[in-house]
């Protein structure tokens, strides 16, 4: 069976490496002073609400906005309407970044894969070559051959006994 072989062969130039780079740290300095950093007990005190905690929020919302007359004096309606705009606005770019970040992550697993298997051709190459006695190949399948274990698994030592 064949292997395929680059299975991604899109790369950014170094002008687009720039520009995302640029845009990166635009978007960094831009929400530096409005992002939290919560300690791992901050995050399980507050946690995330549940879905059904979300569709509760957007309910009172829609009272606050629709039928002021029914809005509590206690609460801080100003205040809930920024966390609410904020919590929304979170949310867009968070579901946004995630694409880009899948996106982004899939290009990077088929750019290992490709890399992986053609180092796999250079040392299948490079054994060849150390048999036929060219110099300097010996010494870099030395180097090379630690990254693969001459030990058995145990299953496979249990399968053929």
């Amino acid at each position: 069976m064949s292997t395929l072989k680059n299975l991604i062969s899109t790369h950014l130039s170094a002008e687009q490496v720039e520009a995302v780079n640029t845009a990166l740290a635009t978007l960094e300095t831009a929400l530096a002073a409005k992002v939290s950093n919560l300690s791992g007990d901050e995050r399980r005190k507050y946690g995330s609400i549940s879905e059904q905690n979300k569709l509760f929020v957007n309910k009172v919302n829609d009272y606050a906005t629709g039928q002021a007359a029914l809005r509590s004096p206690d609460v801080d309606w100003d205040e809930f309407t920024k966390d609410f705009n904020s919590r929304t606005v979170s949310e867009g770019t968070i579901a946004r970044l995630q694409n880009l970040l899948t996106g982004i992550s899939n290009s990077k697993t088929l750019h290992d894969y490709d890399n992986y298997q053609a180092a796999l051709d250079d040392y299948a190459y490079t054994n060849y070559k150390t048999g036929t006695s060219a110099s300097g190949y010996e010494a870099k399948q030395k180097e090379l051959k630690q990254f693969f274990s001459r030990i058995r698994k145990v299953d496979e030592v249990q399968t053929n006994e």
